[in-house]
């Protein structure tokens, strides 16, 4: 991958971006599914509604909390990056477990807000990591692009902004990862996080079938939970474990 010319590596993550918005925004406007809330198990516990998927959410919060303290005293030079990603995962519990606890379209507001933080600041590590820590200097305003596609769906009801972020964002950090070096060792942890997560919205697609073939010990929507927490945490451990690389030279000058 190191012998394709610099401006075509470019040029490929620029028309997956253009492609994207194009793709999302020739379509009618996307509203909300109204069945997205009706999940299987509704069982409470210890007056807890919807129990389970509630509850799952301590996952999240546990990886959030082992990525942040990886980062006291840590003298990376994305930290303030990844501060904000840890962050997001720990605001991502209380936000997911409100949602669950009623689920409607005010609530889920609090479990997309966080997340909309999260994948642009990954997104911001990956740029810096790989192509150029420049890119570091982007990322309040890359985290107010992702908080503002919430605010166009809660003003205007219409999903495509924040579908394409998340969809742009998904289709563009493969390419970044395979077509730039990284400055850091253990990359292949970014790969596996990736498998992880998309196994994790396999079962959350399947949350009944996954509620009847357990017997009714766990859903698709609350094993999801898990799967993703363990993905993020795979994150964590890359920082805990990888090395920078001494022979390190920006793609684009610093």
């Amino acid at each position: 991958m190191n012998k394709i010319p610099l401006n075509l590596k470019l040029t490929l993550i620029m028309m997956a971006f253009l492609g994207t918005f194009y793709w999302f925004f020739s379509k009618p406007v996307i509203v909300q599914d109204l069945s997205y809330h009706s999940f299987v198990d509704v069982r409470p516990f210890l007056g807890i509604p919807n129990a389970q998927n509630v509850l799952t959410n301590i996952f999240f919060l546990l990886a959030g909390l082992l990525g942040l303290r990886e980062l006291t005293g840590n003298q990376i030079k994305t930290k303030k990056s990844w501060f904000w990603f840890f962050m997001s995962i720990v605001l991502v519990a209380p936000g997911s477990a409100y949602y669950h606890w009623h689920p409607d379209n005010s609530t889920l507001v609090w479990d997309r807000l966080p997340m909309s933080m999260g994948f642009m600041a990954l997104y911001i590590v990956l740029l810096s990591e790989h192509i150029s820590l420049r890119f570091e200097k982007f990322l309040y305003f890359a985290i107010l692009v992702g908080l503002l596609s919430i605010g166009v769906w809660v003003f205007t009801t219409d999903l495509r902004f924040y579908f394409w972020i998340q969809f742009s964002s998904f289709l563009t950090i493969p390419l970044i990862l395979m077509l730039f070096p990284s400055f850091y060792t253990k990359k292949y942890l970014y790969f596996i996080t990736l498998l992880i997560y998309g196994l994790a919205k396999w079962v959350e697609v399947k949350d009944k079938e996954i509620y009847e073939i357990t017997n009714e010990v766990i859903s698709g929507h609350a094993l999801k939970h898990i799967l993703a927490a363990i993905g993020l945490a795979a994150l964590w451990w890359m920082i805990k474990t990888r090395k920078e690389i001494i022979v390190r030279k920006s793609v684009i000058c610093e």
